[in-house]
C-alpha cells in the first residue's frame, strides 16, 4: 500500500507569530495560508481556543479535520502543535504544516513528505515536539534579499507588486492542500511542485519535477 494512502491530512498548521505587528509579514504566510483556506471550505468550521492556539474544527468529505494557528510565538511552535495532535489522536504523518522559505522565490511553493528544518525555527520546534521530522509539509516562497539580514528580512512586509503575486501563490497554496486532502500528498506534489506564479498567472516549468522526497 502507497503511503500517501495510508495517512491522511487531518490537521493543517500555518505557522506565524501572534500579535498585530507581524500582521502581512513574511515569516506569517502560513497564517495567511491558514485564512485563505479557512474562506475556501465550507462556513462550518468552528474557531476555538487551546494547546496555546487558536484552531478550526469541522469536516471535509465526511473526515474530521483541524486547521491551527500556534500562538505561542515562531520558535516554540511545536508546543501548540505537539498538543493538538495527540489530544486528537492524530500521527505526525497526518500533519501538514504550512509556512515560509527564504530558499524559494516569491511566486513558488514546495510540498514535501518530511526533512529537515533548514533552518527555520518554527519547523525545528515542531520537530523536536513531535520527536519526528517525518510529516508533509507545504513551503511558500518568501525569496531573499542579498544585503539584508535573515530577520529583518522575515520579518518584512510586501510591496504591492509582491502582495499581487502571494495573493495568487495563496490560492495555489490552498488548492494543493485541497488535492492533497482529497487525493493524497503525492498526488499534490506531482501537480504543484513544478508551478509558478508568474505575471498573476501560473506557469508550469516542469523544474524540480523530480526532487520529490
Amino acid at each position: 500500500m502507497n503511503n500517501h494512502m495510508q495517512h491522511r491530512i487531518s490537521l493543517i498548521v500555518g505557522l506565524g507569530n501572534p500579535g498585530a505587528e507581524y500582521h502581512g509579514t513574511r515569516h506569517n504566510v502560513g497564517f495567511d495560508v491558514i485564512d485563505a483556506m479557512l474562506e475556501k471550505l465550507p462556513n462550518t468550521f468552528t474557531r476555538k481556543e487551546g494547546c496555546s492556539s487558536i484552531f478550526w474544527e469541522g469536516r471535509f468529505k465526511g473526515r474530521k479535520l483541524l486547521l491551527q494557528k500556534p500562538m505561542t510565538f515562531m520558535n516554540l511552535s511545536g508546543r501548540a502543535v505537539a498538543p493538538l495532535a495527540a489530544r486528537n489522536e492524530i500521527l505526525p504523518q497526518e500533519i501538514m504544516l504550512v509556512y515560509d522559505d527564504m530558499d524559494l522565490p516569491l511566486g513558488r511553493i514546495r510540498i514535501r513528505k518530511n526533512g529537515s528544518s533548514a533552518g527555520h525555527n518554527g519547523v525545528q520546534s515542531v520537530i523536536d515536539c513531535l520527536n519526528t521530522a517525518n510529516f508533509p509539509r507545504l513551503r511558500v516562497g518568501i525569496g531573499r534579499m542579498e544585503r539584508q539580514q535573515h530577520i529583518d528580512h522575515v520579518l518584512s512586509g510586501f510591496s504591492a507588486e509582491e502582495a499581487e503575486t502571494l495573493e495568487t501563490v495563496k490560492t495555489m497554496s490552498v488548492d494543493a492542500l485541497i488535492l492533497s486532502l482529497s487525493r493524497g500528498v503525492t498526488t499534490a506534489m506531482n501537480e504543484y511542485n513544478g508551478k509558478a506564479v508568474s505575471d498573476g498567472k501560473e506557469n508550469n516549468t516542469g523544474e524540480d519535477a523530480g526532487s520529490h522526497n
